[in-house]
């Protein structure tokens, strides 16, 4: 007889899911459930030895207790009655169920709500109380047919429901309404048990179902195999039957949603045992000699078959399933298990140890991706090969990057200048070369500074070859100096010196750009020995030299700002990249000791231009001259205001007094 197991049979991930809950909350705190948590004996007498008590009603529950919900779920007022005595709920509600009720207690505020399930069921019940008081129950297309009209119904399932059952009652509900809204919440987990239970059933001589015979999803799975074959319902391996197995060549097993592993792997044992041929003793032997394979440390594969939100199953083909936690799928920080593999991926894995309390192998995929990482990480080291990995933390001193292994790129090694938000690089990717590596400490360190220092000096030597002096590019200012800004020029940085910045004096560069500034730019000098590049920015504006010659003509009076003092003279602005020099014997017509005896810094001045010489960017003024010419013009001014007086000759003097 060969025994062929189901490929889905067992706990499903709300069953899981609610007893992990429950060996979590019971460690930290005295714990009831309200009813049992799963519809199997032996896994209720196993969880009460841990300390989780089954109470019926939440009336039994002491103040200061914790109470499991159980994954059917159950109506909002027993939260409420919880809140008031002061009971902690943890919640291990199914999803599949929740979503559920929050269909029904939608769907109750437009019309009438129908759920097709099992009315004495406590996960049916549980979503008729998010319905409110007029919905309804019903499990057959006759009770549907009995149903009035209704101007709208919604009709949900029970999450176990066999799919054509519900298919069946929807369609009869077509005829009681005008508006029908059908909302399948038929578990996929159950829908998928089911369909492969019904299809190995088709190919076996005897089917055995187990599970507790309490159980709705149960008995359920024993109905659609017993549509096909002869079936046997049981819930441990103590009721199996020799008699069942005589003559029959084929034997299938399945399991419910609230059964463990380890009783179905009883089961499963115990019909091996009772088959004598000799094809069965090889299995045995093959069996066997797949368990020796399985070692603590042994690289292995397996098939994923199942993802739940905290662990992924994983069928080596042994007696049972390996489970690797979240923790353990990779090198980089993990919220879903779907980010990283998928139903039907084939890994590799790390086993951390051959059985779990419940049988089940303990698995890493991270560390079986560490193992592969280290020869190509090795080559990497060896030929100074780029590659690409992406940032999963922050960390102090650096970041942290996924490269089959947790790799460390230093702050210093990021990039050419200095890094002050390392935040900023979290989920990039990043080029890297390894520049150290140690295997036996699974320590690796990289860089993308050494990638693209390389690289700049490589730009550097293809612009100094082809940029020639009086090119004009364009460049971003990078970084900024008192004594000018380094402006990058295409992956290469120039300097723009502060004296060619304007034609006027400035103090700092600052005052004219700023880091990340666009700006264009004159190529001034190319040093391709010692690899300099200079700029210039006003270099790319007209000098107002150009036109000094027009504006300050000799013998012109100009008016300015006293600027700038030194011993032999006052520079004074005339314009924006203009200053005239006045020179300490020009400025005024007594002897001057000192320059600031007349003149200080600010003063408002005018003085005449006695020297223009633009192609030597020179002027000389006098203020001695300008006062000069002022006071000639004002004395003479002065002299053309007084009245005109008659000219006398001797003659007339003399002809006036003979007349007399």
């Amino acid at each position: 007889m060969k025994v062929i197991q189901a490929e889905k049979a067992g706990f499903c991930f709300g069953v899981k899911r609610a007893l992990d809950m429950a060996e979590r909350t019971v460690q930290n705190s005295a714990t009831v459930s309200l009813g049992p948590l799963i519809h199997n004996q032996q896994v209720v007498d196993r969880m009460e030895r841990q300390g989780v008590q089954v109470i019926h009603d939440v009336e039994e529950a002491q103040a200061g207790a914790t109470m499991i919900v159980r994954s059917h779920g159950v109506p909002p007022e027993i939260y409420q009655t919880a809140q008031n005595k002061g009971i902690q709920v943890v919640d291990a509600t199914c999803p599949f169920v929740q979503k559920a009720q929050r269909l029904a207690t939608e769907a109750s505020k437009k019309g009438q709500v129908i759920v097709v399930g099992d009315k004495h069921h406590p996960e049916v019940q549980g979503i008729l109380g998010w319905a409110g008081g007029n919905a309804l129950a019903i499990e057959t297309v006759q009770e549907a047919q009995e149903l009035p009209a209704y101007e709208h119904v919604s009709v949900l399932a029970q999450t176990t429901q066999p799919i054509a059952n519900f298919q069946r009652i929807a369609e009869e509900l077509k005829h009681h309404t005008p508006e029908l809204t059908v909302f399948n919440t038929i578990c996929n987990a159950t829908e998928e048990r089911q369909t492969v239970a019904r299809e190995l059933s088709k190919e076996v001589d005897v089917m055995v179902v187990v599970g507790g015979k309490n159980s709705a999803n149960t008995r359920k799975l024993a109905a659609i195999c017993a549509e096909e074959t002869e079936t046997h319902l049981i819930e441990t391996a103590e009721e199996l039957n020799e008699n069942w197995f005589k003559g029959i060549q084929i034997a299938g097993l399945t399991a419910g949603a609230s059964t463990p592993d380890w009783i179905i792997e009883e089961v499963k044992n115990k019909m091996t045992e009772m088959n004598e041929m000799d094809d069965n003793t090889l299995n045995m032997e093959n069996w066997a000699d797949s368990m020796q394979k399985l070692h603590r440390g042994a690289v292995v594969t397996g098939t994923v078959v199942k993802l739940t939100q905290d662990e992924v199953f994983v069928d080596l083909g042994w007696k049972s399933e390996g489970i690797i936690s979240r923790n353990e799928l990779s090198v980089a920080p993990v919220t879903d298990p779907s980010e990283v593999v998928k139903v039907g991926d084939e890994i590799k894995v790390v086993v951390l140890r051959v059985e779990n309390e419940e049988g089940n192998p303990v698995l890493s995929k991270r560390k079986a991706d560490e193992e592969a990482a280290i020869e190509r990480l090795e080559q990497l080291a060896e030929s100074k090969e780029e590659l690409q990995a992406k940032v999963t933390e922050v960390v102090k001193g650096g970041l942290l990057v996924d490269v089959g292994m947790r790799g460390f790129v230093p702050a210093s090694q990021i990039q050419l200048g200095y890094v002050e938000d390392l935040n900023q690089f979290l989920g990039q990717t990043l080029r890297l070369r390894v520049i150290e590596f140690d295997p036996s400490k699974r320590k690796i360190i990289l860089s993308q500074k050494v990638i693209l220092a390389e690289e700049q000096v490589s730009k550097r030597e293809k612009l100094l070859e082809t940029l020639q002096e009086g090119d004009v590019v364009s460049g971003v200012v990078r970084r900024l100096a008192d004594f000018g800004a380094f402006v990058d020029i295409g992956g290469v940085d120039g300097l723009l010196h502060v004296s060619d910045m304007a034609y006027t004096r400035i103090k700092h560069p600052s005052e004219l750009v700023k880091v990340g500034d666009e700006v264009e730019v004159q190529v001034l000098r190319v040093d391709k020995e010692h690899s300099r590049i200079s700029l210039g920015l006003k270099q790319l504006k007209p000098s107002p030299w150009e036109t000094a010659a027009d504006k300050y003509p000799l013998g012109s009076v100009a008016a300015g700002t006293v600027v700038r003092l030194a011993p032999f003279g006052a520079f004074v602005k005339l314009e924006d990249g203009i200053d005239g020099l006045i020179h300490i014997s020009q400025l005024s017509e007594k002897r001057v000791a000192k320059v600031e005896d007349v003149v200080k810094v600010g003063d408002q001045v005018k003085a005449k231009v006695i020297e223009c010489k633009p192609e030597e960017k020179r002027i000389s003024l006098s203020i001695r001259e300008a006062v000069s010419d002022a006071q000639t013009v004002q004395d003479k001014e002065m002299l053309s205001a007084q009245p005109e007086i008659p000219s006398v000759t001797i003659g007339d003097i003399i002809k006036e007094n003979s007349e007399q």
